[in-house]
């Protein structure tokens, strides 16, 4: 990592933390995901036709499978919209704001500025997934579903995964954000992500949809192939290098 995105990354962390959108989303993301689980998960131990009905595939799960499968079907489109609003804000905000221009008198350069807020909202992913984990972990275990053995310690490590994943996966919000020059570009791309992985994972090919898979797999281990899973890193990959390239090629008068 070089002088200048690691000072770049410095800026960006402290206005990361110091965001009001940032931590709001971060509580919604962790606390809400946390409840939304808690609920379902009570409701369909108590018998309730209504949501076991909605659970598809993880209606006749139980204890532990029954939570992390919950966490995992809501984590797919919560998350996912979560990642790619805030990611959105931090990129298009320096248009909303008209903050964009005093970037160009900066030392460091518009590329590496917007390189350092990808990492930052990596970084702040990473926390998130770390947290959410941690708070299914605890919420089965306050439920009473039973002792930890090996299958458990897996689910929980793919809602790790997934988590983190979903962040990558909202990548292009970046993009859209900055050729959209503004927030709303961004929110909307990651909204048309979410729609495209439910279509594509009713029409059967989720396997093969990097937006899609991670949360097939979390659910589904089998019917996801290490080649296929692996193709998620392509998504952050392309965007980042578009975004890197859009902001390099940035004009005051556009």
């Amino acid at each position: 990592m070089t002088p200048a995105l690691t000072a770049a990354l410095d800026v960006e962390l402290h206005k990361l933390t110091a965001s009001r959108v940032i931590r709001t989303t971060t509580v919604l993301l962790v606390v809400g995901i946390t409840i939304l689980t808690t609920a379902l998960t009570h409701a369909a131990r108590s018998g309730n036709d209504q949501v076991i009905v909605q659970l598809g595939p993880l209606a006749d799960a139980t204890g532990w499978a029954l939570l992390t499968g919950v966490a995992a079907q809501i984590t797919a489109a919560g998350g996912l919209l979560a990642f790619g609003v805030a990611l959105s804000w931090l990129v298009g905000r320096e248009f909303s704001d008209a903050t964009i221009t005093g970037l160009f008198a900066q030392p460091v350069s518009r590329p590496v500025l917007v390189a350092a807020k990808l990492l930052s909202h990596l970084l702040w992913a990473a926390l998130s997934a770390i947290a959410l984990t941690a708070a299914t972990a605890l919420t089965g275990t306050l439920l009473g579903l039973g002792a930890w053995n090996s299958d458990v310690s897996a689910a929980l490590g793919r809602q790790l995964v997934l988590t983190v994943s979903s962040a990558l996966i909202a990548a292009p919000a970046a993009w859209a954000a900055t050729l959209g020059r503004g927030l709303l570009p961004g929110i909307a791309t990651t909204i048309g992500l979410i729609v495209a992985a439910q279509v594509t994972a009713i029409a059967g090919a989720g396997a093969w949809f990097p937006i899609a898979a991670p949360a097939l797999w979390a659910l589904q281990p089998d019917a996801v192939s290490p080649a296929q899973l692996a193709l998620v890193t392509v998504v952050p990959a392309i965007s980042a290098a578009l975004t890197i390239t859009a902001w390099a090629r940035l004009q005051l008068n556009r």
